[in-house]
């Protein structure tokens, strides 16, 4: 089955699925044809990449006790809104900022939500931080830093990175410096692994992946600028489980799905209360 076969190349092998909207809305509609064909309740997850290493625990947990598949598509977060929408195929949504919530809520596909932990933007160098970065953005106009950001237009890491930047009002000065723009957090550490960058802004959480901890420093900035952002579980509107969604939604947000986000470097459900 078409389902199956993605949600092996999804979740068990961690491929990236491509965003571009046609052909991912083919796809989801060609697995939901597929998916409602058996009798095992498959639901779709549209998943920011930073989320995907403590989500996909989660799925696997949720799996074991509950009679459901759950696939994980991933990919920058605006474009994987608009893959949703595109298809109109899936049960969930989770970015990597609050915005996007709250820049589509008027088109109806986003329902109720939960609120599962927080995204916090830091700077990210190779281990040791050779080039002596401290922890202020103005950092990255450092002539004797190659430096890059995120992608404003594709997903939530880029999106933040311009709103502190523009913040100090320095954004278009990063974009001219920087080497390169990068579609997701994974890209930007994935340069500094490959000696392609010596400082990027990226979320925190990410500096402390099991792959990421050995090779990464992160650099801390001022909470006040570089504010926790709400990470929000979506249940989408035209899910066709929705009574399954909110139990995987409530189990995110509880004690054991909050553990496993701490356990990935994120601050809970708990850490502004």
């Amino acid at each position: 089955m078409v389902y199956h076969f993605l949600r092996r190349l999804a979740v068990c092998c961690r491929l990236q699925l491509l965003v571009a909207r046609t052909g991912l809305a083919l796809l989801l509609v060609a697995c939901a044809t597929a998916s409602a064909q058996g009798s095992r309740p498959e639901l779709l997850l549209y998943c920011g990449i930073t989320m995907v290493r403590p989500m996909s625990e989660i799925v696997q947990a949720f799996e074991k006790r509950e009679n459901v598949r759950i696939t994980l598509a991933q990919g920058g977060s605006e474009d994987l809104y608009q893959s949703a929408k595109k298809a109109s195929v899936g049960d969930l949504y989770l970015p990597g900022e609050p915005t996007y919530r709250d820049k589509y809520l008027h088109e109806g596909l986003l329902g109720e939500f939960a609120l599962v932990g927080y995204n916090q933007l830091a700077i990210l160098v190779p281990k040791g931080n050779p080039k002596n970065v401290k922890g202020d953005p103005r950092e990255l106009l450092r002539k004797d830093l190659v430096v890059s950001i995120g992608n404003a237009s594709s997903g939530s890491v880029g999106k933040e990175s311009k709103d502190i930047l523009d913040e100090l009002r320095i954004y278009q000065k990063v974009v001219a410096a920087a080497a390169f723009l990068a579609p997701d957090s994974r890209g930007l550490n994935n340069a500094l692994k490959k000696g392609e960058a010596d400082a990027v802004l990226n979320w925190r959480a990410t500096g402390y992946f099991a792959d990421n901890v050995g090779v990464l420093d992160v650099i801390d900035l001022d909470p006040k600028l570089a504010k926790p952002q709400a990470l929000l579980l979506n249940l989408l509107t035209f899910s066709r489980h929705k009574e399954i969604a909110r139990r995987f939604i409530a189990f995110t947000a509880g004690d054991e799905g909050q553990a496993i986000f701490r356990k990935h470097g994120f601050l809970d459900n708990r850490a502004r209360r």
